[in-house]
């Protein structure tokens, strides 16, 4: 059986990037051998190559219960191991969010994060810190039945009483369903909060990861999901079942947590599973895909869709004709439909966004690069026309060259006092832009506002804190907009001023815009009002309730935001003064390298001639240099616009 499409073309794309991180990786090595890399430079290569090599592309499942999600997974991605991966039966197999990676550095294992850590403030993310709060299990991944026995343990669950359920906001009195569950005051749960498993599958390898959730009320008591996960998935496979239609907690998860993520449905894709169930051998063929149709364009319209975002497949079929090799079985379960739909919508998406920001970022090196070698070739066509013009001249004209190039020194010795001047003011207006995005600033009146929230007796006080600190985060994230627009303006001038007094190239600062963060921000504050600021979560979630979900994802998250911020405010200054350093620190070099040619003239330990030949063997390195520069541009150039070609066919 052929490869698959969604298959074939994730690894056509992950040899696409491969093929990028090798080009990025020899212009790296280029530089190093032409001694063209300094410290900022060698970074800001070595940061693209580690954000080529760590990018990831997530896809999402999502769906309550028995809609038949694990065999969905199963069917497009595992069916090469001839067997189910994921568990999946009738009922609930996932009874936690779960995520499918790889992670060389880890061993193949499950690592399951304990139901008893949502009684305290912790988010899932910040435990990913501390692999000893997880259990581990060992995955034997040459054993078929041992990876069956091993993915199991996900689905573990317990009985508890139900104050204990209730600690961990897993049993909600006002729920009939939860009151139902109930036997001897008790009532099952999960037995962990997050699954992660390590698994050299060869997709996973290339960077796929794959977030299996639960359905409503998973979503729903472990907002992280709603607010981190879901928002940051490439895509999200939101799963129906033709034979229960869509139902009301369905048409909830996707208006909710999935039709308005990201503020748009690129993305989004709802599958109606099982239509296994409507093969009738009393009807024809027609009359089958007359009803499937009907299901869609019911489906497409409660979800306020366009029918052509659902695909109608089997997936349990779908498994079994990709294990049996049976086209014509896999051509009816329209799987096939679905993977090509993944391939042409998630994929070319993905690989615009990494070749636009590779392309940014190498084009911005090379011309870096490009201004320190036009400015050595202009220093050493300056000393060529000054030795050029010493030709037959006595030894007074050499000395009063001598006089000039000293003084010139001596004038550029005076700027560099201004220059460290600069470098002063230009730390402390630096702790200035820090202190508005300090983090642990932020962290001191997270607490204060969690203590003022623990203190208020009103819901409305509760909101009104949260209200409060959503204005203070904007307005720090502001004053730092208009430090980082001081800074700027700072350097643009001191550019100018070394231009015009030392003929220094001119260099405009790196623009940078805290934008993202007030969207950020904006987002999560639009997910506040949507989930905690209404009047129903007023009235059905305790205040502590409350604080507790606030603090648990949204606070968290701000945190998150800001350090962010700050790693990237701390890569701009660098690129700020980088240029300004490379710049005085190479004309340092050329106007010590002209004093010592014309010194060595005046003491006749060299002819002038040997000089100009010296000289015009350097500017000729130097020419190459520009040429080689421009080859591993365009080399780079190839890399980025050339297809992906998929691998030749190969049985599954």
């Amino acid at each position: 059986m052929a490869h698959d499409n969604l298959v074939a073309d994730f690894e056509a794309y992950s040899a696409w990037r491969n093929n990028l991180i090798q080009r990025v990786s020899e212009l790296q090595r280029w530089l190093s051998e032409q001694d063209l890399n300094d410290a900022q430079t060698n970074m800001r290569i070595q940061h693209l190559i580690d954000k080529l090599r760590d990018d990831k592309l997530s896809i999402a499942f999502v769906a309550e219960f028995s809609r038949g999600k694990s065999e969905l997974i199963n069917a497009i991605f595992f069916a090469e191991y001839k067997q189910r991966v994921l568990p999946s039966s009738a009922g609930r197999t996932t009874m936690c969010p779960t995520e499918l990676l790889y992670d060389p550095a880890r061993p193949n294992a499950i690592q399951l994060l304990p139901i008893e850590t949502r009684a305290g403030d912790t988010t899932t993310s910040e435990y990913k810190r501390y692999p000893e709060e997880w259990t581990t299990i060992a995955l034997d991944v040459d054993s078929g039945e041992a990876m069956l026995a091993a993915f199991q343990q996900v689905g573990q669950k317990k009985m508890v009483p139900v104050l204990e359920a209730k600690k961990y906001g897993l049993y909600d009195e006002k729920d009939p369903d939860h009151q139902l569950a109930v036997r001897n005051g008790e009532i099952e749960i999960p037995c962990w909060r997050h699954a992660i498993i390590n698994f050299p599958h060869p997709l996973l390898k290339q960077g796929l990861v794959i977030l299996d959730t639960p359905g409503l009320n998973a979503i729903g008591t472990e907002p992280e999901l709603t607010l981190n996960l879901l928002p940051n998935a490439h895509a999200i496979l939101f799963i129906l079942a033709a034979d229960t239609g869509v139902t009301k907690t369905d048409i909830d998860v996707w208006r909710t947590h999935i039709g308005r993520t990201q503020g748009g449905q690129r993305g989004r894709i709802v599958v109606l599973n099982k239509i296994d169930g409507l093969w009738d051998a009393l009807k024809s063929e027609a009359e089958i895909d007359g009803e499937i149709e009907r299901q869609v364009q019911t489906s497409a319209e409660l979800l306020g869709i366009k029918p052509s975002q659902v695909f109608p497949v089997s997936a349990q079929k779908g498994l079994v004709a990709k294990i049996n090799d049976d086209e014509d079985l896999l051509t009816r379960t329209r799987l096939t439909h679905l993977e090509r739909a993944l391939s042409e919508d998630l994929i070319p998406s993905k690989q615009e966004i990494v070749r636009d920001n590779t392309h940014t970022e190498m084009e911005d090196l090379v011309l870096a690069t490009r201004g320190i070698l036009n400015a050595r070739r202009d220093g050493v066509k300056e000393q060529l026309d000054e030795l050029t013009n010493l030709r037959g001249k006595n030894r007074d004209v050499i000395e009063h060259m001598l006089d000039k190039i000293s003084e010139e020194k001596a004038h550029f010795e005076r700027g560099m006092q201004r220059f460290q001047a600069l470098r002063s003011v230009f730390s402390q207006q630096t702790n200035v832009l820090f202190g508005y995005l300090g983090v642990e600033g932020l962290k001191s009146k997270i607490t204060h506002m969690r203590a003022e929230m623990d203190q208020s007796k009103l819901s409305s006080g509760l909101t009104g804190a949260m209200q409060k600190f959503f204005k203070e985060v904007n307005a720090n994230i502001t004053k730092s907009a208009e430090q980082i627009a001081e800074i700027q303006a700072m350097m643009a001038g001191m550019y100018k001023k070394f231009s015009e007094e030392h003929g220094l190239g001119t260099v405009a600062p790196p623009p940078f815009s805290t934008l993202k963060y007030h969207k950020e921000i904006a987002r999560l504050e639009r997910s506040f009002n949507e989930h905690f600021n209404t009047f129903g979560a007023i009235l059905t979630n305790s205040q502590s309730t409350l604080t507790k979900k606030f603090f648990e994802t949204i606070a968290n998250r701000v945190v998150y935001v800001y350090e962010v911020a700050n790693r990237d405010v701390e890569n701009w200054l660098k690129a700020v003064m980088a240029p300004m350093e490379t710049q005085v620190r190479e004309h340092q070099m050329q106007l010590r390298r002209r004093l010592e040619s014309v010194k060595r003239i005046h003491k006749a330990t060299d002819t002038l001639e040997d000089r100009i030949e010296e000289l015009s063997e350097i500017d000729a390195g130097i020419r190459h240099q520009l040429s080689e520069l421009d080859t591993q541009l365009r080399k780079g150039y190839e890399a980025l616009s050339a297809p992906m070609r998929k691998s030749a066919v190969k049985a599954a």
